[in-house]
């Protein structure tokens, strides 16, 4: 039995040293493998080198040390990452980021802490490009391959936080979006020239997502940001939630483009006491702004100047509470449906030099309600003497290369 047992262990072997020697490129061989090409003098295959894609990177952890991710490079975000006091991240010109999927404590976002920095310096060339794993966008492009411009909820989104004065019942307050747990989310202080870094050419894209009832991260979050800090050229494309929402503060932001975002495109809150201005708003999901009064003691005010809005889907035009203050100047509205209202005429509002192009038959007061239509004039379409710089969004953005501002 030994003997007997003895042959048939070897017997394989044989067959084994035989095949290797015909195998890889043989399809008669039991060793045969279609994607091998080539095989040593013995007849033993040739495995190629596998490919790793080190331009690829996951980024699971806070960033505690001054960073800089690299044009060329995809950065991954597996969490909540945070941008802690004291650090600088930097990213060049051309690079994407990606979130993961994730809702709740688990949704996936970048955060710029308080005393944190960020130095995201795009050009109209080589845009900074925030957008969801499941865009298949690589460095060089600026469209997505594979995604629609109003799929939302897919990752967070940019949460930046400073120490400039805020409204609210303390001098810091914890951000929306972000468990108290977690420090990096408290905003709001009293340098009002706080600076936070600079944003530059940058997309933001499929973000918003949900992380309890009704609270969604929104594309673009400023909450008790300062005058040092730069931002301008920004986009915000297809966010469940607002496009753009201040927190008190007093950045300014110029040239800004909101489109087709689930909630508000401009959400203000706390006072914040900046200036918007050249900015183009694009089919909200519920008010084009929505511009709300102080929380606590502090008052100020902000200014909203020189802005196209297609409102086309919105439930609103402008939703205004009784203290908002507000200044509001050269807004050219069109695209407009029955329902749309600017809803109120507050003491604090401001306003001179809006125009709109009316459907149909409508008058101004079918729209601008009694008050607000003073500052408004009806005028033919293409025929609006004020608005946005369009030209400032050319090339760069989604908007412009998916041939959405061809109205404008």
């Amino acid at each position: 039995m030994k003997k007997v047992l003895f042959y048939f262990m070897m017997a394989p072997l044989v067959l084994a040293t035989s095949c290797k020697k015909e195998g890889c490129t043989d399809p008669a061989a039991t060793n045969y493998n279609a994607d091998i090409k080539e095989k040593n003098d013995d007849g033993s295959c040739i495995y190629p080198t596998p490919v790793v894609d080190d331009s690829i990177v996951e980024v699971t952890a806070n960033i505690t040390a001054n960073t800089t991710w690299k044009t060329g490079y995809t950065y991954i975000l597996t969490t909540r990452v945070a941008v802690v006091s004291g650090v600088t991240l930097t990213i060049q010109p051309g690079v994407i980021i990606k979130g993961e999927a994730g809702t709740g404590a688990n949704a996936t976002c970048l955060i710029i802490a308080r005393g944190g920095n960020l130095m995201a310096e795009g050009t109209a060339a080589q845009p900074i490009i925030f957008t969801s794993i499941a865009d298949e966008i690589v460095p060089g492009q600026i469209a997505s391959p594979n995604l629609s411009s109003d799929l939302d909820g897919l990752w967070g989104g940019l949460i930046v936080l400073g120490y400039a004065p805020i409204s609210a019942d303390a001098e810091s307050v914890q951000i929306e979006g972000i468990p108290v747990s977690d420090q990096n989310g408290l905003y709001g202080g009293t340098d009002g020239a706080d600076n936070s870094g600079s944003i530059k050419y940058v997309s933001i894209r499929h973000g918003g997502a949900n992380i309890g009832e009704g609270n969604e991260i929104n594309g673009l979050t400023l909450g008790g940001v300062g005058t040092g800090t730069t931002i301008e050229y920004v986009e915000i494309i297809a966010n469940q939630d607002d496009g753009i929402e201040f927190f008190g503060g007093t950045v300014n932001v110029t040239n800004a483009l909101v489109m087709n975002v689930g909630d508000d495109a401009i959400d203000t809150d706390q006072s914040w006491a900046g200036t918007l201005s050249n900015f183009i708003i694009i089919n909200p999901g519920d008010e084009c702004f929505e511009l709300d009064g102080p929380e606590g003691a502090m008052l100020d005010s902000h200014t909203v100047v020189n802005g196209s809005v297609w409102a086309g889907a919105a439930s609103g035009l402008v939703d205004l509470d009784a203290n908002s203050i507000v200044d509001m100047t050269n807004i050219y509205f069109f695209g407009l449906t029955a329902g749309q209202k600017f809803d109120l005429n507050p003491a604090g509002l401001t306003a001179s030099g809006l125009q709109a192009t009316l459907p149909g038959v409508t008058v101004l007061t079918d729209f601008f309600l009694a008050g607000t239509d003073a500052y408004t004039t009806s005028v033919a379409t293409g025929a609006n003497t004020v608005g946005a710089t369009v030209s400032s969004f050319a090339s760069w953005s989604w908007a412009d290369l998916a041939g959405e501002l061809v109205d404008f």
